[in-house]
């Protein structure tokens, strides 16, 4: 009898060791055994979106590429190519006069040549309150011819060309020298105009026609650098 009881218990314990794993297997697939294969396939997908990501910012352009990018007055200037009746010719520094050129060319629809320097200047270079910076020793020298770094353009088709540039010491910069002696006015009307804080236009519209030395050139005026297209456009009419 005590050997009957005692497998009956035995049989008993055995049963509620199986029921107990049973238990154990299904809380394992309730809290996340499978957790590892979506990690896995999280991976790969990672893995194959950083490929794609380093594809495309390898085929992108770089800056300055596109054109995109530029600093002010440092845009790739481009020679004139439409051989339209009418050019603005701008030299700005800062990007002050350009912002002035460009206006008049959409009010003119004219084309738009942009004279850079084989040597940029820098924040240094303009200090008009150093004596002994570039510009200083430019302004103060009639003869100093800075070289134009910008691809040349020809004025051929070109019936009307505005000349823009800022006012240094009083007068037009000597780089804009370089460029009205480096070409042919003949049978052109020339109109400058000037950016400066206060300074007005004084006799560097002259000046440049002198060194010219043809071309029909008009009184220039100067202009604020926040000038208004309206404000433009009204003076451009009184040219005509």
């Amino acid at each position: 009898m005590k050997t009957a009881r005692t497998i009956a218990a035995l049989l008993l314990a055995l049963c509620l060791l199986a029921a107990l794993a049973g238990c154990g297997s299904a809380g394992d697939d309730a809290d996340g055994a499978s957790a590892p294969v979506p990690e896995k396939e999280d991976a790969a997908e990672s893995a194959r979106e950083t490929d794609a990501e380093d594809k495309a910012e390898a085929s992108a352009p770089t800056p300055g590429e596109s054109g995109e990018g530029q600093p002010a007055g440092e845009s790739p200037s481009e020679p004139a190519a439409s051989g339209g009746a009418t050019l603005v010719v701008v030299f700005s520094a800062t990007g002050t006069t350009r912002g002035v050129a460009e206006k008049i060319a959409e009010i003119e629809d004219a084309d738009l040549y942009e004279i850079l320097p084989a040597e940029p200047y820098t924040s240094d270079d303009l200090n008009w309150n150093d004596k002994n910076s570039r510009t200083t020793i430019e302004m103060h020298d009639p003869d100093a011819r800075p070289a134009i770094g910008s691809e040349e353009v020809t004025l051929d088709g070109y019936r009307t060309v505005y000349i823009g540039y800022p006012i240094w010491w009083g007068d037009a910069p000597r780089i804009l020298s370089t460029f009205v002696e480096a070409h042919d006015f003949d049978g052109i009307t020339v109109i400058p105009f000037c950016t400066s804080g206060s300074s007005g236009i004084g006799r560097s519209g002259k000046n440049l026609a002198e060194q010219a030395g043809n071309g029909n050139w008009l009184e220039g005026k100067r202009f604020p650098g926040g000038v208004t297209e309206e404000e433009l456009r009204s003076w451009i009419a009184t040219l005509k």
